[in-house]
């Protein structure tokens, strides 16, 4: 992939990037990149998915509720524990 420097931005504009980053959640480089893409009419990418399935496998529903259910007293916080 290629990488892109751009120099001397403006105030304005480089302030519009970081509040858009920070709106979304996104990091500036991905905003500048999502903004390029609309404005030469270009499909969003589509963002692979990290799943790890194939290495660790799937839960059924019920294992997953079953683990749930285990896991379930670690929730409660003794009080007299903290005092």
């Amino acid at each position: 992939m290629k990488s892109l420097t751009i120099h001397n931005m403006d105030a304005d504009l480089a302030r519009a990037i970081e509040e858009l980053a920070k709106s979304t959640g996104l990091s500036q480089n991905k905003v500048v990149k999502k903004l390029l893409r609309r404005a030469l009419n270009l499909s969003e990418q589509e963002v692979p998915k990290r799943d790890v399935s194939a290495f660790f496998g799937d839960w059924t529903k019920e294992e997953a509720e079953d683990f749930d259910k285990a896991v379930k007293s670690f929730e409660d916080i003794d009080e007299e524990m903290w005092r």
